[in-house]
């Protein structure tokens, strides 16, 4: 039988861009640390407006990427 694993997280991207931006901050981070990243699925879109009306967009979003031994000990940065 050949099969493949696939871990999910959950990961935050932020930015003063727009949602989109955030999404894609995301995921290139992650890339830095992961390999073979598969999907992304948006769960939560936000924003937190500052004090002086500043608008920082929050995009929360769900990757899953392919589970190979060793993976139990990388920590995310």
């Amino acid at each position: 039988m050949s099969g493949s694993v696939y871990k999910m997280i959950e990961l935050v991207g932020t930015s003063t861009v727009g949602w989109e931006d955030a999404a894609k901050l995301a995921i290139e981070t992650a890339s830095r640390s992961l390999s073979d990243l598969r999907v992304a699925e948006v769960v939560l879109l936000d924003m937190k407006v500052g004090e002086d009306r500043t608008i920082l967009y929050r995009t929360k979003i769900r990757v899953s990427f392919k589970y190979h031994s060793g993976y139990e000990k990388l920590v995310l940065e």
